[in-house]
C-alpha cells in the first residue's frame, strides 16, 4: 500500500504550485499530444491491477476503471482535457476507494474472479480506444492541414 500511495501521489500531486495547489506527472505527461493521455492511463491502470491483486471487490474495480476512463477520455480534448486531468486526480481517488475497500471484509468467489477479468478487458478496450481516437484525431488534423495548404497554393 505504501508503494501504491507513493505512486499515486507522484502521478497526481507531487509538484506544489503557488497558492497551495498540487499537480502530478500524470497531468504533465497528458500535455504531450497523442501519447500523453495513453501513458497516463497506462500508469493509472497499474493501481487498478494492484487493487485487483489485493482483492478489491468488483464494484470498487469498476469505479476505479470509471475514474481512469473519464480522465483519459476527457483528457483527449485539447486544453480543457488537460485542465480536467490536473483537477480530477483519478489516482488519488482510486487509492481512497482501495483504502475504503480494504477496511471491509474482502469477498472472494468465482464470480468475483470472472468479473475482475472483465474489468481487465475493459481496461484493454479503453486503451485501445484511446489509441484509435488519437490516431483518428491526428489523421483528421493532417487532412485539414493538407487541405489548407493545397487551397492556398
Amino acid at each position: 500500500m505504501k508503494r501504491l500511495h507513493s505512486f499515486s501521489r507522484l502521478l497526481d500531486s507531487a509538484i506544489p504550485l503557488p497558492g497551495g495547489y498540487r499537480i502530478g506527472f500524470d497531468g504533465l505527461i497528458g500535455l504531450i499530444p497523442g501519447v500523453g493521455d495513453i501513458a497516463g492511463g497506462m500508469a493509472a491502470s497499474y493501481i487498478i491491477v494492484e487493487a485487483a491483486r489485493l482483492g478489491a471487490s468488483t464494484m470498487t474495480l469498476v469505479h476505479m476503471v470509471f475514474n481512469v476512463l473519464l480522465e483519459s477520455l476527457v483528457g483527449i480534448i485539447p486544453v480543457l482535457g488537460d485542465l480536467f486531468d490536473f483537477a480530477w486526480k483519478a489516482n488519488l481517488k482510486n487509492m481512497a476507494l482501495l483504502e475504503k475497500q480494504l477496511d471491509k471484509p474482502l469477498p472472494e468467489s468465482s464470480p468475483e474472479k470472472r468479473l475482475k477479468i472483465v474489468v481487465a478487458l475493459i481496461l484493454l478496450i479503453l486503451f485501445s480506444g484511446i489509441i484509435l481516437l488519437t490516431y483518428l484525431g491526428f489523421k483528421v488534423l493532417s487532412m485539414l492541414i493538407t487541405g489548407l495548404h493545397s487551397g492556398t497554393g
